[in-house]
C-alpha cells in the first residue's frame, strides 16, 4: 500500500482520518459504515488541515482500539490493524473489508446501530436501507420479490409481444416465469416487482411504482434556475428507452464538419455513449427508493444523467471502471440482456470510453452523490468552439432551425403545416430568431431565404 498517495488523497466513501483516538465513538461508526458499504481504510494520526500529528504510545492505542471493537461492533469484525511510520511520526491504519452484515454499534442496537458510507460521511441506515442489506446478504434482488396483489393480468401482453419480437422470441407463460417476471406466492404466481416495473400496464405499474419513470429537463445556461423545455416519461423503462434520445436529440447542438466534399454531422454528445449510460441508469436504478426518480438534465456546458440509488453493497467506482460488476436489479438486468439492449456484464463503461475516444468526445464524469449516481457528459470540442448553448428558444423555432441545419429551405407556412399554428405565431417565432441573431435572410425578398449566422446557436 503506498501510504504517501493515501495520505494525499481527500476523505472518500473508502477513506478517512481522525486526529486521535480520544473520541471513540465517530471511528466506531466509521468501522461499521465501511463494513456495510464497501470496505475502506480509516488512519488514525492526521488530522482535518492534513497535518501528521502521529499516534502517542501506537502499541496501546493499537491494543484499545482492538478491545473496542470487539466490545463494542457485532457481528465479529477482525479488521486489519497495522502501524506506519512517516515522516518520523507512527500513524495507525485500520483496513476493513466489505461482509453481508449487518455490522452495528451494540449499545444503540441492530435497528439503530447501522451506518452506510455515502460519500465521505457516515449515515444511519434507514428501514429501507437495512431491508437492502438484508437482501443483499441472501443473494436477493429487490426486483425479484412479489408485487403480492398484481396478477398475471397486471402485465402489458402487447408490449411484452413486440419487444420480444425484435429477437423474434413468442412469449409464453413458462418463459415469463424462467425470467421471474411472474413469480409463486402463496398458492398463485404473481407479477414480480421487476416484471411490474418493465412490463406492468401503465395504471397499475403507476399505482405500485409512480417513480418508475424519467423526468428530462433542458436548462437556460449552466444552473437549475431557469426551465427551457421539460417533460415526464411515463412510459416505464422500455418507454424511457424510446423517448428520452428522441429528447436529448431534439435539445443539444450539431456541428458540421466537411471531409472530402462530405458534410458530417457531430452531435454535441456521443449517441452510442449516452444511451449506454442512460440503459445502464435504467437497470441499475434502486427503485425500493420513494420519492426519487432518473433525472436527464441538458445545461449550456454539460449532460448530466442521475439515477436514484446509491453503487450496490460492496461496489466501488473503481470496481466498476475495473469491469467489476454488481447487479443490483436481477430480473430487469437478465430481461434487457435476453433482448439484447444490454451486452455482456461488467463491459459498459469500457464500451462508453471507447465510443467517446472514438468520436473525439471527453471521458464522461461517474459521480456518487449520496443516494444518488450522476453520469456527466461535456461537449464535443467542436461543437463547444462553434454552437452556443441554450438560447431560450421553443419547439418550433428548434424545429426551423435543426432544417436550416439540415439546409432546407423553410419558411413560415412551414412552421403552420408542421404545428398547426396561424401564420402570425409562425412569424413572431421567425422574427425572434432574428433578433436574437441566430438567423438570417438573405437574398431579394421574395426570392431569398434564411439560413443559420454562423454566430447562432443550434438550439
Amino acid at each position: 500500500m503506498d501510504i504517501l498517495r493515501l495520505l494525499s488523497l481527500a476523505e472518500s466513501k473508502t477513506l478517512e482520518f481522525k486526529r486521535k483516538l480520544s473520541s471513540p465513538k465517530p471511528v466506531l461508526r466509521t468501522l461499521v459504515a465501511f463494513a456495510n458499504t464497501a470496505g475502506g481504510t480509516l488512519i488514525i494520526g492526521k488530522s482535518d488541515d492534513g497535518e501528521i500529528v502521529g499516534v502517542d504510545d501506537v502499541l496501546a492505542e493499537e491494543e484499545r482500539l482492538a478491545s473496542l471493537i470487539a466490545d463494542s461492533i457485532a457481528p465479529v469484525m477482525m479488521p486489519e490493524i497495522e502501524a506506519i511510520t512517516v515522516e518520523d511520526k507512527t500513524l495507525l491504519l485500520v483496513r476493513v473489508a466489505h461482509w453481508p452484515g449487518p455490522f452495528y454499534l451494540k449499545e444503540m442496537g441492530l435497528v439503530d446501530g447501522v451506518y452506510v458510507r455515502l460519500g465521505s460521511t457516515n449515515r444511519k441506515a434507514d428501514a429501507a436501507m437495512l431491508a437492502e442489506m438484508e437482501r443483499f446478504r441472501s443473494n436477493h434482488s429487490f426486483d425479484q420479490l412479489p408485487c403480492a396483489e398484481a396478477g398475471e393480468e397486471a402485465l402489458d401482453d402487447a408490449l411484452i409481444r413486440r419487444w420480444f419480437e425484435t429477437i423474434g422470441k413468442e412469449m409464453r407463460t413458462s418463459d415469463l416465469e424462467s425470467m421471474e417476471i411472474l413469480v409463486p406466492h402463496g398458492s398463485r404466481k404473481v407479477v414480480s416487482n421487476g416484471g411490474m416495473i418493465l412490463f406492468g400496464r401503465e395504471e397499475v405499474r403507476n399505482r405500485y411504482f409512480p417513480d418508475a419513470n424519467v423526468s428530462c429537463a433542458l436548462f437556460h445556461g449552466a444552473t437549475k434556475s431557469r426551465f427551457l423545455d421539460r417533460k415526464n416519461f411515463g412510459g416505464g423503462i422500455f418507454g424511457a428507452l424510446e423517448e428520452v434520445p428522441k429528447f436529448i436529440a431534439r435539445n443539444t447542438r450539431l456541428a458540421a464538419k466537411i471531409e472530402n466534399i462530405r458534410r458530417q454531422d457531430i452531435p454535441e454528445y456521443s449517441v452510442v455513449a449516452v444511451r449506454e449510460v442512460l440503459i445502464n441508469a435504467l437497470a441499475h436504478a434502486d427503485y425500493g427508493v420513494t420519492g426519487m426518480r432518473l433525472f436527464v438534465s441538458i445545461f449550456s456546458d454539460r449532460l448530466e444523467i442521475q439515477n436514484p440509488g446509491m453503487l450496490p453493497f460492496g461496489m466501488t467506482l473503481e470496481d466498476f471502471k475495473s469491469g467489476i460488476s454488481r447487479v443490483r436489479n436481477r430480473v430487469i438486468a437478465q430481461v434487457l440482456h435476453r433482448l439484447e439492449i444490454m451486452e455482456r456484464w461488467g463491459s459498459g463503461y469500457e464500451r462508453i470510453r471507447e465510443a467517446c475516444r472514438e468520436g473525439g468526445y471527453p471521458e464522461p464524469e461517474w459521480q456518487e452523490m449520496g443516494m444518488c449516481t450522476r453520469v456527466i457528459f461535456r461537449p464535443h470540442p467542436d461543437v463547444a468552439a462553434n454552437e452556443p448553448a441554450n438560447e431560450p428558444v421553443n419547439e418550433r423555432q428548434r424545429w426551423f432551425m435543426e432544417q436550416l441545419q439540415r439546409g432546407g429551405q423553410v419558411k413560415a407556412e412551414d412552421i403552420v403545416s408542421q404545428w398547426q399554428v396561424s401564420l402570425a405565431t409562425a412569424k413572431r417565432d421567425i422574427a425572434s430568431l432574428r433578433e436574437k441573431e441566430l438567423i438570417e435572410f438573405i437574398w431579394a425578398a421574395k426570392t431569398g431565404s434564411y439560413r443559420l449566422k454562423k454566430s447562432g446557436k443550434n438550439r
